[in-house]
């Protein structure tokens, strides 16, 4: 099995999510006083839109997991791991700025589960000192394995060699992390490694260190990876939550021609081990 993140869902919940789905499917007719027939009520298309509905709500609102970086953002800065931050705000690509207590300024993505089209959509702004992808997956029924690779190997690098745009790392982060939806291996039974943040308790965040500058075919094939303290966000994040070093992952990216393609390669280690590996893989753009 695969380990490029520690994390994995919880497989009985994965199945109540299921089970309840079939309940919900056969049995929405029974709920509520919409005064129609079981026949009825199904072909009036009151069902689909209902679901429709909450698919909209949960998806197109971003205020959770704002409010949620905004908790983080701040508690880092009271206990004086970063000087300051912002919001950057609609007119911007990218969504926090971050001054780091070197006076270096770290630019913050934020996105979802990594597996759909809005993680191929950034663009690191010129003052950026650093440039990370904060990934906030707020569906407690997804894979957080299949999310992270499919992020990190089918999209990201793809964007980063295609587009020569420099990611310094990427954090796998949010409230759901450490919760029966999805047991952090990194507490191991107890929760001294927890901490309290506003409402929420928890655990240190994943981090994925990326390459030190942009894999280049034949200018820079295997590029250094960065190290931690090369990445002050991802530093400052890692020693204000407990991090431990055995827990950092590092992504190797390499890149090479294969006849008229270019191809990459996809590595994540951690703790001295290769946890996943990709054969070489072809960019195409449609």
């Amino acid at each position: 099995m695969s380990d490029e993140i520690p994390c994995e869902r919880n497989a009985d919940l994965r199945e109540k999510i299921l089970e309840f789905t079939e309940v919900l499917k056969t049995q929405a007719h029974t709920l509520g006083e919409h005064g129609l027939d079981e026949r009825d009520f199904y072909h009036s298309g009151l069902f689909r839109g209902a679901i429709e509905r909450i698919r909209g709500q949960y998806s197109a609102t971003m205020r959770e997991k704002r409010d949620f970086v905004a908790l983080v953002l701040s508690y880092m800065q009271d206990q004086g791991f970063i000087a300051d931050w912002e919001s950057a705000g609609e007119a911007n690509r990218h969504d926090y700025a971050v001054e780091l207590n070197n006076g270096r300024t770290a630019i913050i993505e934020l996105k979802g589960c990594l597996d759909g089209n809005n993680t191929n959509i950034f663009e690191r702004p010129p003052h950026a000192d650093e440039f990370v992808v904060w990934s906030i997956c707020s569906n407690q029924g997804a894979d957080p394995r299949h999310n992270l690779w499919s992020g990190i190997h089918t999209r990201l690098s793809a964007e980063v060699i295609d587009r020569q745009q420099q990611i310094d790392g990427v954090v796998v982060w949010d409230w759901i992390c450490g919760t029966i939806a999805r047991p952090c291996p990194k507490l191991c039974g107890t929760e001294e490694r927890l901490t309290d943040v506003g409402q929420y308790r928890l655990p240190p965040p994943c981090i994925y260190l990326f390459p030190a500058t942009v894999p280049s075919p034949r200018n820079n094939p295997k590029p250094r990876i960065n190290q931690l303290t090369d990445v002050g966000i991802l530093d400052a994040m890692h020693r204000c939550f407990g991090g431990e070093d055995a827990e950092l992952n590092f992504v190797g990216i390499e890149v090479a021609h294969h006849g008229a393609e270019t191809v990459r390669t996809t590595s994540i280690q951690r703790g001295g081990v290769v946890r996943r590996k990709s054969d070489p893989t072809p960019i195409r753009r449609s």
